[in-house]
């Protein structure tokens, strides 16, 4: 299935919810809508279901404009944060609502192997209340699977599931796409779940489409600083610099020996971009020293974050493994200039580090 959404916006009362965007999925593929929240998200996908008519523009399916058509006209599935199922019926009748609605045969076996896939074919005769709050996304989930739409639309399905079930979710849904025909629309504010579940990926911020492409290249290659922050996790360390004749001056920091495309003089104002990923503890050939003092260091799974000051402001540096620090403490940290990112005054992206070097 084709989606195209040309001129689409939405208002509602004085509030601008999305701005005047085009945008042409690709079909059979996972694209994801990554945004923080109240970025459009959730009003986009809506537009694209038919709960919801835009403003202005038109949505094409298939070359045909369904705007105005209600949804229950259309073949789309939808996944909600919340646990949506329906409560008088067992895990099996939920599942196998949408099959015997269009009277399919072998409904039995469809069930029994979406149950299957999705770990919970030991529920089928219970009721969605006897279950777990991600056993019961799962049935929400298999009923949408089961429905077999060309449009399948998860709204952030996994908010609401403690850490273990997300990632195990994650793989699953990743599997089951993989082999599926849907065009899969998937909304997140997380970067990482965009990651993790590839594809493509459209980038919001405050009802405006940013970028749209492959997820893996819009991670490597941000074309905006806005971009750069939606799909950086923690967030990318963002310093002040200007171009001189020898390479990068940050703002009381040191020179990198960077050779960025040509410019006037007039844009000699920049913003250096780092991953907390790219800082490291010990110093290589060619790496950049940034002094500081620890304000905070904190453990997530089997990264440790720490969080310091330097003298080109606050930092944040992504290291693998445990590592202790006392606050307050001294603490120096190396990066590579070549795994940089530059931005010039207006935010817009003008170099980006080789992938697969300078590591």
């Amino acid at each position: 299935m084709e989606l195209r959404l040309e001129g689409v916006s939405k208002k509602v009362g004085a509030q601008q919810w999305l701005y005047d965007l085009d945008l042409d999925l690709r079909p059979g593929a996972v694209t994801v809508l990554l945004g923080a929240t109240q970025a459009g998200k959730t009003s986009l996908m809506r537009t694209m279901a038919g709960l919801d008519v835009p403003t202005t523009g038109r949505v094409l399916v298939d070359g045909i404009n369904v705007v105005g058509v209600p949804v229950r006209e259309r073949n789309v599935a939808m996944v909600y944060q919340q646990f949506i199922n329906y409560p008088s019926m067992t895990v099996f009748d939920n599942i196998a609502s949408p099959l015997k609605l269009r009277g399919e045969a072998n409904i039995e076996q469809r069930v029994t192997s979406l149950a299957e896939k999705l770990h919970i074919d030991m529920f089928l005769q219970r009721y969605p209340a006897e279950l777990s709050g991600g056993q019961q996304q799962r049935v929400a989930l298999a009923r949408a699977l089961a429905k077999g739409a060309p449009l399948m639309l998860l709204d952030e399905p996994l908010v609401n599931l403690d850490y273990k079930l997300r990632e195990e979710l994650r793989d699953e849904l990743t599997a089951l796409f993989a082999v599926g025909d849907s065009t899969v629309i998937y909304a997140t504010t997380e970067p990482s779940e965009a990651l993790l579940l590839g594809g493509y990926t459209a980038v919001l911020d405050r009802g405006e489409l940013l970028q749209y492409g492959p997820t893996s290249e819009l991670f490597h290659a941000p074309c905006s600083i806005r971009v750069a922050r939606a799909f950086s996790d923690p967030p990318m360390n963002l310093m002040p610099a200007q171009r001189v004749a020898s390479g990068v001056q940050l703002d009381g920091g040191p020179l990198l020996d960077l050779a960025l495309p040509s410019a006037p003089a007039s844009t000699a104002a920049l913003t250096i971009g780092m991953r907390a990923s790219a800082l490291r503890t010990v110093a290589q050939p060619g790496y950049v020293a940034l002094p500081g003092t620890v304000e905070l260091a904190e453990i997530s799974g089997t990264d440790t974050f720490v969080h310091f000051r330097s003298a080109v402001g606050e930092m944040v540096a992504q290291l693998t493994g445990v590592r202790h620090f006392d606050l307050g403490a001294p603490a120096t940290f190396y990066f590579n200039p070549a795994q940089v990112y530059a931005f010039d005054a207006q935010g817009l992206l003008l170099q980006a580090p080789v992938r697969g070097k300078g590591r």
